[in-house]
């Protein structure tokens, strides 16, 4: 599912914001609202994505989260060559309030 930062901001607070990482440097922008989870899109339906994680939390510091995390599925099993696993092998690690200002 997709929203925008203007309809989130009727939502607050956010349960949390993901910093979910695409690729090396390149996040796109989750917001957790309870146990749905939607992409953050511009105005033109298109989703918000930045090369660092600190620019997704300079976009949402006027709305009221309760956590940020960043995201990451690890590809350690496939460059080792080891079988793909049956569970997820994602890890999700706090991501601090910094003060940007």
């Amino acid at each position: 599912m997709k929203i925008t930062l203007t309809a989130l901001c009727d939502m607050q607070p956010i349960t949390k914001f993901v910093a979910n990482s695409l690729d090396v440097a390149l996040y796109n922008l989750i917001a957790c609202v309870g146990d749905a989870e939607y992409i953050v899109v511009d105005s033109g339906g298109e989703a918000i994505r930045a090369r660092n994680p600190l620019k997704l939390q300079k976009l949402v510091q006027h709305i009221d989260y309760l956590q940020m995390t960043i995201r990451q599925q690890s590809a350690y099993d496939e460059m080792i060559g080891q079988p793909t696993r049956q569970g997820s092998n994602q890890l999700e690690v706090p991501f601090g309030n910094n003060k940007l200002y």
